[in-house]
């Protein structure tokens, strides 16, 4: 499990994957690694290294015709991350209401 946390944690923590994921999801279909490339200013090879970590990650899926690949989103890849936070945010949750706890006693 945290092998899969490390990689989506990485995939995200580039501004470009992060632009390239939100095109995705906001384009609601598959876009070709072409037209992905036309968004941004670098190198198609650029974008498809990029596009691999996204893959990697389990962010994207890449489906092959002839000789476009295509991208679409996996939204759904995020809720390991989603899940992670949630249990940090109960141990903060219930330190800081012991915390609150401690000081109405000492009150």
């Amino acid at each position: 499990m945290q092998d899969k946390i490390t990689k989506l944690f990485k995939a995200i923590a580039d501004p470009t994957r992060r632009d390239i994921f939100h095109a995705l999801v906001i384009a609601a279909s598959a876009l070709s690694i072409s037209q992905i490339s036309n968004q941004f200013d670098m190198t198609r090879q650029g974008v498809t290294k990029h596009i691999k970590t996204l893959e990697d990650a389990g962010l994207i899926h890449i489906n092959i015709n002839g000789r476009e690949r295509y991208c679409t989103a996996n939204p759904k890849a995020l809720q390991e991350v989603n899940k992670w936070l949630k249990f940090y945010e109960q141990f903060w949750d219930d330190k800081l209401s012991s915390l609150n706890t401690y000081l109405d006693n000492k009150a």
